[in-house]
């Protein structure tokens, strides 16, 4: 069984959100403060109706409705043309499989007919009554009265199937949310029982038991309970005495504490701790058909995120992943033919690209790639010079370096910009291109008809042909004298500076980005970084 698609509305971060998926592998790539993790969260809080590992129903407050539909509801009570509660919805529409055949139809937002589940957290219609007064006082309003909804979890089929569990089994993997010892134990003991049979399970809740027992009979347990009983009649009527806890709350989970060679998981080192759970829960398991797995290299140093990599692409072969990452490492590892762009609406994949893109980013390895769909913005130049001059007019302009404003200087070559631009028209990611104008500035307009007046999008050049590239452009703005000064030279004249300048790029671009002089930057440079 595996996830085609996904839809998220109004859940956290996620207002509006669509995401194709591929039947096996995915790797989601997107800026911070996306929704990767509340994208993995809505598909694990669907499938399993569960939020941190508890039910979900346990979990519910106000935080969990996305910020920006909760204020728009407020505003429009308070504006006096009121909306109707702020509602969350997740489908996820599977493949149409024999299986699934019973969780087929067209109760979905889409009206398609095909297998599916869908999970809403919206007004409970029992609560009518106290929703009106509650929204009467619009003085009062800030926010949605989470106490009077519900989660109602349904199938695609109609009349939906409530209440029957879907013949699948899904994994949620976040180590790096666990932080403290209780949770730690807690989280992969809960892995271990989902690995142990139920033979098993007994068996060791059994032998806890018996642990009741051989506490019991211990000679200095004796003794002191012995001394306990003494007090009956002073602090109470009854025998007072001290035993294991073998309560329901109390079963074997809470007792017992998982080891590494005799040390307490919890002594370990991070990156040893994440790697058992990410291991564990993959093999807890052989009939997980979905594995959520959120950022596996956190902790971990390049060998052992290697091998931790290897051992998911190995053990994952028959189960839909889905991973979110950072690291162009894993990217590369896993495919970079695998990677879902994610910009919190949509997430696209190589195969939407145009093929002669496509074909260009198969080939490339993923770093360049994921520097851009990190970024808060991206500004794609021709090679290291342009990469230095930029870098130097951002700092001379802003105070500090593009990197500290979440910027990107990435040098990809002029042959590559369309490449770099067609996955920024897609995700309507902010890419500005600065590139010489050849002595031909109408084919740089020609080459880029498509992205030109893109709102997200800004190709950068200077119209005059007369300085066709970054050196005469720098000699123009900047002057003979200050270039002279910067670089340690005395050239007399302009050509003689512009041919040095041409024949020494990378030597004069870093020495124009070391010097504390500042130059005279020129106006396509100045539209970029602006």
């Amino acid at each position: 069984m595996t996830i085609e698609r996904v839809i998220v509305k109004n859940y956290r971060a996620l207002r509006d959100a669509d995401v194709a998926l591929q039947p096996t592998l995915n790797v989601i790539v997107g800026d911070n403060e996306t929704g990767k993790s509340t994208l993995l969260e809505a598909i694990n809080l669907a499938l399993r109706c569960q939020l941190n590992r508890r039910s979900a129903l346990q979990e519910l407050h106000p935080f969990l409705l996305n910020a920006g539909a909760v204020q728009e509801f407020s505003q429009s009570h308070k504006d006096g043309k009121p909306q109707p509660p702020s509602t969350v919805l997740i489908e996820l529409y599977f493949a149409n499989t024999p299986e699934l055949a019973e969780f087929k139809g067209t109760n979905n937002s889409e009206k398609a007919d095909v297998p599916g589940v869908s999970l809403a957290i919206a007004l409970d219609p029992d609560f009518h009554g106290e929703y009106k007064e509650y929204v009467a006082d619009t003085a009062e309003l800030n926010g949605v009265p989470i106490e009077y909804y519900q989660i109602v979890r349904q199938s695609f089929a109609r009349p939906p199937l409530r209440s029957r569990a879907l013949p699948y089994r899904a994994a949620m993997i976040d180590p790096s949310a666990i932080s403290n010892t209780y949770a730690a134990n807690k989280y992969v003991l809960e892995i271990v029982r989902d690995y142990l049979t139920d033979k098993q399970k007994v068996d060791l809740a059994l032998s806890y038991r018996k642990m009741r027992d051989v506490f019991l009979s211990d000679d200095n347990v004796t003794e002191i309970n012995k001394e306990l009983s003494g007090k009956t009649g002073k602090v109470t009527d009854k025998t007072l005495s001290v035993a294991m806890d073998t309560t329901t709350r109390a079963s074997w989970e809470t007792g017992v504490l998982p080891h590494l060679d005799d040390i307490p998981l919890t002594l370990v080192g991070k990156g040893e701790q994440n790697a058992i759970k990410i291991k564990l829960a993959i093999e807890s398991e052989s009939s997980t058909d979905i594995l959520l797995l959120e950022e596996p290299e956190n902790h971990l140093s390049h060998a052992n995120l290697n091998k931790l990599i290897n051992h998911i692409d190995a053990r994952s072969a028959d189960k839909q992943l889905i991973v979110t990452t950072h690291s162009s490492f894993v990217l590369n590892k896993l495919g970079v033919d695998h990677i879902l762009m994610f910009n919190g609406k949509t997430g696209i994949t190589l195969n939407e690209l145009p093929p002669e893109t496509k074909k260009y980013f198969m080939r490339l390895p993923g770093h360049d790639t994921l520097r851009m769909v990190l970024s808060a913005r991206s500004i794609l130049v021709e090679g290291p010079s342009d990469e230095l001059i930029v870098q130097k007019a951002y700092k001379q302009t802003h105070g500090k370096m593009p990197l500290e404003d979440g910027v990107e200087v990435i040098a990809v070559g002029s042959l590559a910009f369309k490449r770099f631009l067609d996955i920024a028209k897609l995700l309507e990611i902010d890419a500005r291109v600065v590139t010489d104008n050849d002595r031909d500035a109408d084919a740089v307009k020609e080459k880029y008809a498509d992205y030109l007046g893109l709102p997200t999008i800004k190709v950068c050049f200077d119209s005059d042909e007369t300085y066709p590239t970054l050196e005469p452009q720098l000699l123009k703005t900047t002057g003979r004298d200050r270039l002279n000064a910067i670089l340690g030279k005395s050239f007399a004249d302009d050509a003689a500076l512009l041919d040095y300048m041409t024949k020494h790029k990378a030597p004069v671009a870093l020495a124009i980005f070391e010097s504390e002089e500042e130059i005279a930057i020129p106006d396509y440079i100045k539209n970029a970084i602006g």
